[in-house]
């Protein structure tokens, strides 16, 4: 029988199932490729916030890695909560002995505004996750820790990719998701640009939609597709995700990653 593509993660467990590694799975298992996790921590959280967060010892991060990569290998990796310095410089280094594209989702606050990543992490996200990204997919916030770039209108998207790309990522996908309007993204390596627009649905339930979008295109790299074709139906699978989101407990719930299904 033949074998799907091998995508992997790297990132948190949710234990609530709507974003982190379990997003990612169900992510990669509906765009048909087949999906591994390395798991960096592990989190409480449900519908309302994040209870608290514990991170994994360097060493069994690194165990896991190498168990997948060393003997499954991998056609594309996706980077998402790192949690701590400590982590991130691990990741980064295991990064750089894999063949594959790598998409990092540069995670640092949860949907509903709870830190994820230390604050003394960025600067090594910055300086050691970044250069080693074929892409990185903050949203806005996440931008403005990075860079410092406040983005408040379209118009400003080009100038926080500009920011974003000089510290070493090949292609910066600057999310627009939070401004007002229709949901409008910017794809760019600096040389093109592609603009990627979708109507915006009047649905609150909208919980894992960072991590579904980088799993996604991660998934469609896995697949051959060019980075731009994959934001592109990656992009189309997160709106038909949000379209379906469901309600779940008392707070936000998740996007439906099995609408196509």
């Amino acid at each position: 029988m033949e074998t799907p593509p091998c995508v992997l993660t790297v990132a948190g467990s949710d234990s609530g199932g709507g974003a982190g590694i379990q997003a990612d799975l169900k992510t990669m298992l509906a765009l048909g490729t087949h999906g591994m996790s390395v798991i960096t921590a592990v989190t409480a959280q449900n519908s309302l916030g994040v209870d608290g967060f514990w991170e994994l010892p360097t060493e069994a991060v690194r165990a896991q890695f190498r168990a997948v990569v060393d003997d499954i290998g991998a056609r594309a990796v996706k980077t998402g909560m790192l949690a701590s310095a400590e982590l991130v410089e691990t990741v980064a280094e295991l990064l750089t002995t894999v063949d594959a594209p790598v998409v990092v989702d540069p995670v640092g606050v949860s949907k509903h505004g709870d830190a994820l990543l230390a604050p003394e992490a960025l600067a090594v996200v910055r300086e050691r996750l970044l250069p080693v990204a074929t892409v990185v997919t903050p949203n806005l916030a996440e931008i403005a820790q990075l860079t410092g770039v406040r983005v408040t209108e379209e118009a400003d998207l080009p100038r926080a990719a500009e920011a974003l790309l000089a510290l070493g990522p090949r292609w910066a996908l600057v999310k627009g998701g939070h401004l007002a309007g229709e949901a409008v993204d910017l794809l760019t390596d600096g040389s093109h640009e592609h603009w990627l627009r979708a109507p915006r649905h009047d649905n609150r339930h909208t919980h894992g939609t960072g991590c579904t979008l980088a799993s996604a295109i991660a998934a469609r790299l896995a697949h051959g597709d060019a980075l731009p074709a994959a934001v592109a139906a990656a992009k189309a699978y997160v709106t038909g995700a949000i379209e379906a989101g469901f309600p779940l407990g008392a707070g936000i719930g998740p996007v439906r990653h099995g609408f196509r299904i």
